[in-house]
């Protein structure tokens, strides 16, 4: 994977990160973990078996309709639920089947809502 480090991507502050393509931007300031890494690297299985292109509509499809709906939009997307629930496991790649995202379209549980938004906001603090 490459890491490019900007000031300008993601264009989003609040975002530490983004990967584009395979191309992992990262603003200067932030710490590039084993997990962070990991978290990317689970995006770019998903973009590859989507031929990129269908992932990233996919993913804009699932967040403009998440963003009716009353959880946070961006936590509710299937590719995102997967990345976040296996960035600690850093043999999951290797396990990963094709579209395993699929099964995170479904709703979600409240306790698993809770426990990735209070997540979030942690990582948020730790990378500044």
């Amino acid at each position: 994977m490459i890491i490019v480090r900007s000031r300008y991507m993601p264009p989003m502050r609040r975002y530490a990160a983004i990967n584009l393509f395979g191309v992992f931007f990262v603003h200067p300031d932030v710490r590039v973990t084993k997990t962070l890494i990991n978290h990317e690297s689970i995006h770019t299985a998903q973009m590859r078996e989507m031929a990129y292109v269908f992932f990233y509509l996919i993913y804009l499809i699932e967040w403009l309709l998440r963003l009716v709906m009353k959880d946070n939009a961006y936590m509710s997307i299937g590719f995102e639920r997967e990345a976040y629930a296996n960035e600690h496991n850093f043999h999951y790649l290797e396990k990963r089947k094709h579209y395993a995202w699929v099964k995170y379209l479904k709703k979600k549980k409240k306790k698993e809502y809770k426990k990735k938004h209070k997540r979030k906001k942690h990582d948020k603090t730790r990378n500044r």
